[in-house]
């Protein structure tokens, strides 16, 4: 788990615009027209056709996609009773969860209300703005009490994450677990730590699985809950069905599963040594579990276990679950979300971890494979199948237990409206972190006296995907890192120009003397220019004592790109090198090339650059649709640089039919699916969504990305050098901390597959 800092927590929540979420209008709003139309005089028609038909709300509002998370502080996180205000950044993230994974919007809402009854007509009175309501961080036994009089009292769906996640996501992997394990859900013993909110829940929903009653020992701070015990609530009382007390760690003989919601070290190896044989030990408290995964693993080699943390195997982590439940559950309008659609849920997830796991997840998580056992007894977080598997069997069970009021009559254009909606979140960037992270490499720095460079490699040396080597004066690095608390343990600092670098220096210069003899250096001058950063460092990695290299904050680019051209050279069989950019949209990555190299490439020379860039992007698991531009549709206009972009496609089409291009088209034309269809059907990429652009010369491409960087409101990465032999990458010049951490990934990634 990489180590988050309080300062950087604090920025991240700060700067730019504070908090996490926005409202963004969603029609045109330019013109007086405009105006009109969205508010006074037009926006009566709409508020009159809802008068006459309040299900209208849905087809001229925004409810149908709008839910409210809702809380009033008394139980964030591990915090505890923090107030509704200091709830509201949990809220907001809630927020942003729902938006990237199943593109909902969302409302935090934090209600200054303690009474339930205050609370609940609160929530009552609001309840018409919204599709669906999600209750968060409402401490318990008063949780239990609002969700029900909420649930009875709305007709919208309702659900209090922090009790039902984690039933759900947990009920998938018990039942899973128990199938590897060969054991009967009617037979077995459960030990549970816990009683609060998300605890109760759980074992309501094992139960309705089939866990008997009787075979479930229920542990609070006090002991065991049994029918012997006074001052217990409605809900603990439920659970008061021994006749004996006994003590925690008798509970764990021969018990077949351990449900931890409590504290960290409550369990020790030696009750997880007296549990039955395969046993399921959940321990899922956080940050830190009842027992740690090293621990109970050693005590057991035949356990199956899972636990709330993304850096063990099978995370029962909620975001498997809510932002489908709440998709599948506003999709058909349903009245609330009942006990049908959470086992639904709960199938399906089950179901989908036995499936064969798509590649690109499996690269994501740095796996050779994955696949149903005891480390995948739940899906991983990433798997973008979740959205398209979980939502239709929540909407399904929605309309089989009759609280749907707008079933789904057509599937399969459900599951690709589904599919679509996954292009708005930021996945690849997740992905290209998690590859890096699980193939972490040594990576120079050559101005590693730059704050923003020394600001970068702590947070890549923290995320745990590089180790950094930072070259420059040893000095001026250690006062820049005191004076601004950067703390890189053991550090490699390198000054080319140090006397202890002698023999480096003169190792690295005959080596490029070895290659540069016949174009122009002497022998001399290739030790001499070692002493230059950009030479040093490219060297480093052509010798293998670096991995990749990372430069070009503080420097132009042609002079930081001729160093790494002469040390490394072009990769076997690539004539042309080329930098391409990823900008995250809202329709996805987008892929733009050349923006950094190629002054007016031939087009040759632009079909071996759309051959490489459609390479590098399979890398990513992303499969290029390709436009190759023009101020012309396909002969439209005559002009050298049409021609020269049909040209290439003509060549691309006769020598790489398996690549999905087509040119040359104008901009607008390439991102509009349907306008391409309409106007030119018989192109490759109509009806296609196009995610990479290539440019006829290097004006346009990169006038184009910059306008594009400024304008898109999302993360930028490049620019790639596409072509090296080996993982060189040139930042452009003011690149901010997270630009160059992202490349610092996308060089790591680089590395592994050169």
């Amino acid at each position: 788990m990489s180590k988050v800092r309080k300062q950087e927590a604090l920025d991240y929540h700060s700067s730019g615009k504070p908090g996490k979420i926005e409202v963004i209008p969603t029609k045109p709003y330019a013109s007086q027209r405009d105006l009109s139309l969205a508010y006074s005089p037009g926006v009566a028609e709409p508020c009159l056709r809802i008068s006459e038909n309040i299900d209208d709300v849905y087809k001229y509002t925004s409810k149908a996609n709008l839910v409210a998370v809702i809380s009033n502080g008394t139980a964030v996180l591990g915090l505890g009773d923090i107030g509704p205000e200091a709830s509201k950044p949990v809220m907001e993230g809630k927020g942003l969860l729902f938006k990237i994974f199943a593109d909902i919007d969302v409302f935090d809402i934090e209600i200054d209300a303690k009474d339930p009854e205050l609370f609940i007509q609160t929530v009552k009175a609001i309840a018409p703005t919204f599709g669906g309501i999600n209750l968060e961080d409402i401490k318990a036994p008063e949780a239990f009490e609002i969700e029900s009089r909420l649930k009875d009292e709305l007709n919208i769906p309702i659900m209090h994450d922090d009790q039902h996640g984690t039933a759900i996501i947990s009920s998938a992997a018990l039942l899973n677990a128990l199938e590897i394990a060969n054991k009967k859900i009617e037979k077995i013993k459960v030990v549970v730590s816990g009683a609060g909110a998300s605890a109760m829940s759980c074992v309501k929903l094992y139960r309705s699985l089939g866990v008997q009653l009787k075979n479930i020992f229920m542990f609070d701070s006090k002991g065991l809950i049994w029918n012997g015990r006074e001052g217990l609530d409605k809900m603990k009382k439920t659970y008061a069905v021994h006749k004996k007390e006994c003590s925690f760690e008798d509970a764990f003989k021969d018990a077949d599963v351990f449900l931890g919601l409590s504290r960290a070290g409550l369990v020790s190896k030696e009750m997880i040594a007296s549990m039955a044989i395969n046993p399921i030990v959940f321990a899922l408290a956080n940050p830190e579990p009842e027992i740690s995964y090293k621990q109970a693993t050693s005590a057991r080699e035949d356990i199956i276990m899972a636990t709330g943390r993304s850096d063990h195997p099978n995370q029962v982590n909620n975001v498997l679950g809510f932002p489908f439940i709440f998709r599948g559950a506003l999709d058909v309008r349903a009245t609330s979300i009942n006990e049908e659609m959470k086992l639904a849920a709960v199938k399906a997830i089950a179901e989908l971890a036995k499936e064969t796991i798509p590649e690109e997840v499996v690269e994501a998580y740095g796996e050779k494979s994955i696949s149903f056992g005891k480390d995948q007894i739940i899906p991983k977080p990433l798997d973008p199948r979740l959205i398209y598997k979980v939502a239709p069997a929540v909407a399904k069970a929605a309309m089989t237990s009759k609280v749907a009021r707008q079933p789904i009559e057509d599937w399969e254009k459900y599951e690709h409206q589904l599919k679509k909606r996954l292009g708005l979140d930021n996945k690849l960037l997740r992905d290209i972190t998690l590859k890096a992270q699980n193939s972490p490499k040594k990576v120079v720095f050559t101005e590693g006296d730059n704050i923003k460079i020394l600001k970068a490699a702590q947070i890549a040396y923290e995320e745990g995907v590089a180790t950094p080597v930072l070259l420059g004066r040893k000095t001026k690095i250690m006062e820049l890192m005191e004076e601004y608390a950067i703390e890189l343990p053991e550090v490699e600092i390198v000054d080319p120009k140090g006397d202890e670098e002698n023999e480096r220096r003169e190792k690295y210069g005959q080596a490029f003397f070895e290659i540069r003899k016949r174009k122009g250096f002497t022998e001399y001058e290739a030790m001499q220019i070692m002493r230059e950063r950009n030479y040093f460092g490219s060297m480093m990695v052509s010798e293998g004592d670096a991995d990749a290299m990372i430069t070009g904050v503080t420097r132009g680019y042609r002079s930081c790109i001729k160093p790494a051209l002469s040390s490394v050279g072009m990769q076997k069989d690539v004539k042309v090198i080329s930098g391409m950019y990823i900008l995250n949209t809202k329709r996805g990555p987008l892929f733009l090339a050349d923006t950094t190299i190629n002054l007016n490439p031939t087009a040759e020379e632009l079909a071996e650059i759309t051959v490489n860039v459609a390479k590098t992007i399979r890398k990513f698991q992303v499969n290029p649709r390709i436009a190759l531009l023009s101020y012309s549709n396909f002969g439209s206009s005559p002009g050298a640089d049409a021609v020269k972009m049909g040209e290439a496609v003509k060549i691309l089409h006769e020598k790489h039919p398996n690549i999905i291009v087509d040119g040359e088209v104008q901009a607008n034309f390439a991102l509009d699916s349907d306008m391409m269809n309409e106007k030119f059907s018989f192109s490759q990429i109509a009806n296609r969504d196009v995610n990479t652009l290539i440019f006829p010369n290097l004006s346009a491409g990169n006038i184009s990305y910059k306008l594009l960087q400024n304008m898109v409101d999302g993360d930028a990465v490049g620019p790639i050098l596409i072509g090296l032999k080996k993982s060189i990458h040139i930042l452009q010049l003011g690149a901010s901390v997270r630009e160059i951490v992202n490349m610092v990934k996308i060089a790591v990634i680089d590395a592994k597959n050169k």
